[in-house]
């Protein structure tokens, strides 16, 4: 899959739908009821590796979701590193399963629709035709029911967390006050755009799995694998729904290694492991600025796109190609303003969407772009611009000053509900886990982790710092 035309989408949408594939460190007890878990005489793929609260998975579960995630890094994933992944990969689907039991037990229904329309949003972010996720994902012999899976427990779960903050759920305008009081107290103080990816410890006294799957995911960021997606497959914090990304926060809201790392990181870095209370974190740092002075110029544009039959030879066009860079010019010599480039679009197939990204940071857009935009009349279409699968014309439809520094009274409303989802969430997944049978055949069992009735993530004596927000408004 490929990022949106003209460098306006920073990743794939796929991670932002696929973020309960995230790790976890799960309960393993006997149980008088069960025995230990054999394959039988079927075929490789539908060994049964275990049971969750007697829910069955297989290698065929395993082997669908590695394919999903090298498919969705666009890296050659070698079969020794799908090995190195594959306990992580385990993990992962112990707890879809655990939270699925869950949304079932509390009769929440994730509708086709939803699932539907959550796949039709991943193709329109990516400017995919109709249709063309399902394709690909058979091409690539992934089946289309794994990232359905991965959807229905992001949209579900989502719904358990609204019930579970139902009572407590409303941020009063009180609340809102007090944090624009303490914003403004710490106007001129360091503040990062960070992401994250958390790797949770399930026993502190014996981290070394854990540590070397982490330095093995910063490998493969560092070889060019997308950080938001790596995020939405491993990560434990509620980030993962949103791709990692913490959005803009202070010092003191960062665990104190954490905050030693920002501070001399550059921008777009991938960091080392770093050990905090409750297991090891990457970050990765998107910006750097001083709270309350930061404004920056935001654009609204719409495109249409022409689409090539073909990929383009720049020394041998097509005459189909030909003809579509003749109708582009003369497009652009006849639209003006947004509502007229949005009904070309339509008129053309609309092969990428109208709007390729709602409000824009002029400054953080490629350099080509940015000086496209930049002298760009407000409604006037841009020159054709040529790409290897077609022309793109461009018509800006608002240009405008924004300190981005400062937080609306909705923003802070947003930023602290999240930080109550995000302290609900990781309450309600330990207490599942505490309370869950899983049984792993005997060479699985590494795969999920030991523990009691008392929690080894957490470290009473070092509280860990609430890790990540729930993206606001989905599900």
């Amino acid at each position: 899959m490929r990022a949106m035309l003209l460098g306006f989408a920073t990743c794939l949408a796929l991670p932002a739908l696929s973020a309960q594939a995230a790790p976890a460190h799960h309960a393993q007890r006997a149980h008088p009821g069960h025995g230990s878990v054999s394959p039988a005489a079927i075929p490789p793929e539908d060994a049964i590796l275990g049971t969750i609260n007697g829910q069955v998975l297989t290698e065929r579960d395993v082997d669908n979701r590695g394919k999903l995630f090298a498919l969705s890094t666009g890296l050659n994933i070698s079969p020794d590193l799908m090995q190195r992944l594959r306990p992580q990969i385990i993990r992962q689907l112990v707890d879809e399963r655990i939270k699925t039991q869950e949304i079932l037990k509390r009769h929440i229904n994730v509708e086709p629709q939803q699932i539907a329309q959550a796949i039709n949003n991943i193709e329109a972010r990516n400017g995919m035709p109709k249709n063309a996720l399902r394709d690909r994902l058979a091409q690539d012999g992934v089946s289309l029911t794994t990232l359905i899976d991965q959807i229905r427990v992001q949209i579900g779960w989502m719904q358990v967390l609204r019930e579970e903050i139902s009572g407590r759920g409303r941020i009063t305008a009180r609340e809102i006050t007090q944090r624009e009081e303490a914003l403004r107290a710490e106007e001129g103080r360091a503040q990062y755009n960070v992401s994250e990816i958390f790797i949770p410890v399930a026993d502190p006294r014996h981290s070394e799995t854990e540590l070397e799957f982490t330095k093995t995911i910063i490998t493969q960021l560092r070889n060019g694998a997308p950080f938001p997606i790596v995020a939405a497959q491993f990560s434990q914090a509620q980030t993962a729904l949103d791709g990692g990304t913490m959005g803009w926060v202070q010092e003191d809201s960062l665990d104190p290694p954490v905050v030693e790392i920002v501070r001399q990181m550059p921008i777009g870095a991938i960091s080392n492991p770093v050990k905090v209370a409750g297991g090891y974190v990457i970050v990765t740092v998107n910006g750097k600025r001083t709270i309350g002075h930061q404004n920056v110029t935001m654009v609204t544009v719409r495109q249409a796109f022409f689409p090539f039959s073909s990929p383009l030879n720049p020394q041998q066009p097509t005459d189909q190609q030909k003809l579509t860079l003749q109708k582009a010019t003369s497009a652009a010599q006849s639209v003006h303003g947004c509502d007229a480039m949005e009904a070309l679009n339509r008129s053309i197939g609309e092969k990428h969407p109208s709007d390729p990204g709602g409000q824009l940071v002029l400054e953080r857009l490629n350099p080509q772009m940015r000086q496209v935009l930049s002298d760009l009349p407000v409604g006037q279409s841009s020159r054709p611009l040529v790409s290897s699968d077609g022309i793109a014309l461009l018509a800006v439809c608002s240009k405008g000053q924004k300190n981005i520094a400062q937080q609306s009274p909705s923003e802070i409303a947003d930023s602290l509900m999240n930080e109550r989802v995000e302290q609900a969430s990781r309450q309600l997944e330990r207490d599942l886990e505490r309370r869950s049978v899983i049984e792993m055949r005997k060479d699985d069992k590494a795969a999920t982790a030991k523990k009691d009735d008392t929690p080894a993530v957490e470290d009473d004596t070092a509280p860990a710092k609430p890790h990540g927000k729930k993206a606001s408004g989905q599900g």
